[in-house]
């Protein structure tokens, strides 16, 4: 618990931190909007933009289907079958995705689904002659579904989950039969989240930049985002890049505003609180399928990353790493991810505090009740203007007054923070909340305040949350390939960058050594953010 004078000190810290946030992002939005002139009106209905935006469109769709039609079965495959050896790990290896730079995922795709891949020349043995492509939209898709599946099908698992012990036991006396138990039990729960899961795999696969650019394969295959990158850097037509960005824009904020009015709190059932225990569908047939959608599954996730592990342990990492460039941009990486993750922790720190500051005072301070729905704002402005928009605002913004390159590394850095703060915000304030319910009126009983809380009380109770939120963006930095493809050049270069630029120039032995590099510093920091996270639930449970 706060007191009075700390209360609205929080709430200026907070307040001044919406106005930088707001003052990034509506710079980079303005100086969009402002350079529409009115001979720039055609840009908007020029036949390539109109094609880009369609095609997008199609692949986010097609995506989301893909993705949404495996996770269902698959989902429910695992929610049925909770005794077999390796189920937690299935289960983390759902989460791999989240972590793994695209970059590097896509490397492993290639390996797998490329025209030598493992997949073709399995295919090419029993005489199959046209093998599948990995670019173009195919590739897209397979890319899109590597990555969006997973994350559906953790959430449906969630969902699942919820139904109350009775449910499964009711079933089981009644011996109703799989379609019974699916339409009855298992779908009405997940029916209800089909749609916003399906809104959020959707506008992850509108605003993919590095998949696209990797797999896209050509401008046939083209997304905004990509078409953005492409006018900026290499046709060097801002008419073009504003024109897209603000269709880009206009996108983001119609699926924002479709997730918003689609989400809804979930429904519960009465239970007696026992712990879900369900029984597992019966019959050989049923096995089967539930075992085989698993290792599918399995083989679909883990090929690309074991791909990824043997081609780079076959590459020359003692000649690699004697390369000064490859140094230089480890050490970038680390040094813009380490700066992009302290600021966006103790900003998310600050806006948090300002937040349960606020709650005593709504409805009795203009200044609390104002500042809770305006943080609300600000992090979805966050989600509303992807990395790409963001940086090419900025890149037209400054062009005409600094050389952009000379300072990118404090543009990409700000760009990272920005992009990872709302995702921060998550792991920290429910923590922060139930930190304070413990400590908050002891605290202000004994006077403790200021530093001395800071170190004795809120660093312990908090210490876990802040490694996994700071581990978290971390990984996020270090993979982002969006903000450092527009300002890279040969003195600011990262790995992502790097590896791309081995990969656009066909050294595929030096692109394998890199993704494994990158791959295995990202996934160290999320196995340890998971640690801290479990951690944290055996903590909290105690």
């Amino acid at each position: 618990m706060l007191s009075r004078k700390q209360t609205y000190k929080s709430l200026a810290a907070g307040y001044c931190v919406l106005g930088g946030m707001a003052a990034v992002i509506g710079a980079a939005v303005f100086a969009l909007l402002f350079s529409v002139s009115s001979n720039d009106e055609a840009a908007l209905f020029n036949t390539y933009i109109w094609r880009v935006t369609r095609f997008t469109l199609l692949q986010a769709t097609l995506s989301t289907l893909l993705s949404i039609a495996i996770a269902l079965p698959l989902a429910r495959a695992l929610a049925r079958r909770q005794q077999f050896v390796g189920r937690k790990w299935l289960l983390r290896l759902l989460a791999v995705p989240i972590g793994l730079p695209p970059i590097v995922a896509a490397l492993g795709l290639i390996e797998i689904w490329g025209r030598q891949g493992l997949f073709n020349t399995g295919l090419q043995m029993i005489g199959v002659e046209n093998p599948v492509s990995i670019y173009g939209l195919s590739g897209i898709l397979i890319a899109h579904v590597f990555f969006n599946m997973p994350l559906a099908t953790r959430l449906f698992i969630a969902q699942l989950e919820r139904v109350p012990s009775e449910y499964w036991r009711n079933a089981s006396q009644l011996n109703l039969g799989h379609w019974a138990v699916f339409r009855l039990i298992e779908w009405p729960y997940m029916r209800s989240h089909i749609a916003g899961i399906a809104g959020l795999v959707f506008m992850l696969c509108v605003t993919s930049f590095t998949l696209v650019l990797l797999l896209g394969g050509g401008p046939a295959a083209t997304t905004i985002e990509v078409a953005i990158y492409q006018a900026l850097r290499f046709d060097f037509d801002p008419q073009r890049a504003v024109a897209l960005a603000m269709i880009q824009l206009l996108l983001t904020a119609a699926l924002l505003l479709l997730l918003a009015l689609i989400n809804r709190a979930p429904n519960e059932s009465p239970s007696l609180g026992q712990a879900t225990m369900r029984f597992p569908g019966k019959g050989t047939g049923a096995i089967i399928l539930d075992y085989g959608l698993i290792a599918a599954m399995a083989f679909f996730l883990v090929s690309p990353l074991v791909s990824i592990g043997v081609s780079g342990l076959m590459a020359d990492m003692d000649r690699l790493l004697r390369e000064p460039i490859v140094w230089r941009a480890i050490m970038t990486s680390l040094g813009i991810a380490t700066c992009a993750a302290v600021l966006s922790v103790s900003l998310a720190m600050i806006l948090v505090r300002a937040r349960y500051g606020a709650l005593p005072l709504v409805g009795r301070s203009r200044l609390a009740t104002l500042f809770r729905p305006l943080a609300s704002l600000a992090a979805s402005l966050v989600l509303l203007v992807p990395p790409i928009v963001l940086g090419a605002g900025w890149f037209i913004l400054l062009r005409r007054h600094v050389d952009v390159f000379s300072i990118a590394p404090v543009i990409v850095i700000i760009v990272n923070t920005l992009m990872a703060l709302p995702f921060v915000i998550r792991v920290i304030e429910p923590a922060h909340t139930t930190h304070m319910a413990r400590t908050g009126r002891l605290s202000a009983s004994l006077g403790i305040h200021g530093m001395t809380r800071l170190m004795l009380v809120d660093w312990p109770g908090l210490r876990r949350a802040f490694l996994l939120a700071t581990a978290f963006a971390m990984a996020l930095s270090l993979g982002d390939l969006g903000a450092i493809a527009l300002f890279g050049s040969q003195d600011v270069v990262t790995l992502p960058y790097l590896l791309l630029q081995r990969m656009g120039s066909y050294r595929t032995s030096d692109a394998a050594g890199l993704a494994l590099l990158l791959g295995l510093v990202c996934l160290i920091l999320m196995v340890i953010a998971d640690r801290q996270g479990h951690g944290e639930k055996v903590e909290r449970s105690a």
